[in-house]
């Protein structure tokens, strides 16, 4: 039988998996940051697993403790489908949500799912914005957002995570029938890379080498502060872009474009469900975010798509 102080430590274990810090996974526990990180700490002297690589600037799940977090999600899944069941009367969601997400990434793939959960409930009323601006929940009036990134530390909003977004360097088939492909990070030199830029600066792309981060200046004749016009300039062959694997998933399945430097990792950003905190969740908010969650979790729909690389 699991005892109380095992289940404080799976709580604070996924509350910090989730908010990615043990500071803002305390201010959601109503608890101090050493009592969660003690949690933690028990949780893994007890599994005999470090579940968590942190320092003093950063927090990540080591690759046991994303395994365990998916299972622990998976089982708490069961745990609120169970009490939904007992008690669909009460938390039938209902009435006006206002909702806020990203323009592409929500085109593509939450607006699908708003959609079929607002067909299963003919009482929620979704007032859905695309947008990629800061947007401040409390002040604005909206219910939920959905963002890419990592999340500040807030005592105001609330958060679920819901995935990673993972990027790949890629290109057309007839621009590496054309150029070649690059075999090290060196190569990229040699090559038409198209950059996300602003202001006249273009984003560096930051690669895993050897367990630590490098950031590999990009220049190129072609820079657009939008991923979804770099996504286009790649497609039509001119040049090498990195780009988020959500966006260029059935392009990667049906060979329109091949990932390149294959066995090296790229920098990853969360993606989280937020929505402004109170004492107790509203049943809208509830069903949204455990719509969302249960078609991003374990594994996000992009990751089926099969993937041609060279």
């Amino acid at each position: 039988m699991i005892s109380a102080d095992h289940l404080k430590g799976l709580t604070a274990f996924v509350q910090a998996a989730e908010a990615g810090s043990f500071t803002l996974a305390a201010v959601r526990l109503n608890a101090s940051k050493s009592g969660v990180a003690k949690n933690v700490s028990r949780l893994e002297e007890r599994l005999g697993v470090r579940l968590v690589n942190r320092t003093t600037r950063s927090f990540a799940l080591t690759p046991e403790g994303q395994r365990f977090y998916e299972s622990c999600v998976r089982a708490l899944a069961e745990l609120e489908s169970a009490e939904a069941a007992l008690n669909s009367d009460s938390i039938s969601p209902r009435g006006r949500m206002r909702i806020d997400i990203p323009v592409v990434f929500g085109r593509r793939w939450v607006v699908p799912v708003l959609l079929d959960l607002s067909a299963r409930h003919p009482l929620l009323e979704l007032e859905i914005t695309l947008s990629d601006r800061f947007v401040d929940p409390i002040e604005e009036g909206i219910d939920l957002m959905v963002r890419i990134g990592e999340l500040d530390d807030s005592a105001t909003l609330m958060g679920r995570k819901l995935g990673i977004q993972d990027s790949v360097v890629c290109a057309s088939p007839d621009y590496v029938a054309e150029r070649g492909a690059p075999r090290t990070l060196d190569d990229l030199g040699d090559h038409a890379c198209i950059a996300f830029g602003r202001h006249g600066r273009s984003v560096p792309w930051d690669f895993l080498i050897d367990g630590a981060w490098v950031s590999k200046p990009i220049r190129g004749r072609l820079s657009f502060n939008d991923h979804a016009a770099i996504h286009e300039a790649v497609r039509a062959g001119h040049g090498l872009g990195l780009l988020a694997t959500w966006l260029i998933a059935d392009d990667l399945r049906t060979g329109r474009l091949v990932r390149v430097l294959p066995n090296i990792e790229s920098r990853g950003f969360s993606i989280h469900a937020i929505w402004p905190q109170t004492r107790q969740v509203s049943p809208r908010v509830r069903a949204v975010v455990d719509e969302l969650v249960g078609r991003f979790q374990p594994a996000p729909p992009w990751s089926s798509a099969g993937r041609v690389s060279v």
